[in-house]
């Protein structure tokens, strides 16, 4: 599957409804969101158990460098008509529920039928430094099988959007960041690995 993926956060809940936050890349076929979340991850967990999860359209990127970084306790509230959370910061969220799963060793793929859609605020539109700590965080996801010169040059690259254009809420994520780089570097970092969870 090689279409174009959305950078989003899917929230979903355990059976005993503790939630779970994780950035994820998502495709839109027709009127389906379909995610195709790693194996083993918390998420795939989730939806497996309940047949449920949320799309959160977020801007605010501390949100994605934080979960990368092993911060995952973001305030949610109540969905609406599934059961599920959605992030308080959300400027929209659907609320899907499981349509078709077909499984994978690595990476099933799965349907989710749109149930339910919320807009809470206008979408501003990104800016470079939102786009920066979006890769950043790819980049600190995957520090487990990516060369250290690649990461070096590549967060070098995307520093300079964050001299130039980030506020307060970026430059606190791009500290996270880079601080999660350093502490993998020397051994004493727990990142979440994998682009997905």
């Amino acid at each position: 599957m090689n279409d174009v993926i959305f950078e989003t956060v899917v929230t979903t809940v355990a059976p005993d409804g503790k939630p779970h936050v994780a950035p994820m890349g998502v495709r839109y076929h027709d009127d389906q969101v379909v995610l195709m979340p790693f194996k083993p991850s918390t998420t795939y967990d989730n939806i497996c158990a309940t047949a449920c999860a949320v799309l959160n359209i977020v801007t605010d990127t501390r949100v994605f460098a934080g979960c990368v970084t092993g911060r995952r306790d973001w305030p949610t509230r109540p969905a609406e008509k599934i059961v599920g959370v959605r992030l308080d910061s959300a400027l929209s969220h659907v609320e899907l529920r499981l349509a078709e799963l077909i499984d994978d060793a690595q990476r099933p793929v799965l349907r989710m039928t749109r149930v339910h859609e919320v807009t809470h605020a206008n979408f501003a539109g990104f800016n470079r430094a939102q786009a920066a700590v979006i890769e950043g965080a790819v980049l600190v996801s995957r520090l487990h099988m990516l060369p250290p010169h690649k990461v070096d040059s590549e967060m070098a690259y995307l520093q300079i959007a964050i001299d130039k254009t980030a506020g307060p809420e970026e430059r606190e994520a791009w500290g996270w960041l880079v601080d999660a780089v350093q502490r993998h570097r020397a051994g004493t970092t727990h990142v979440t690995q994998g682009p997905s969870s």
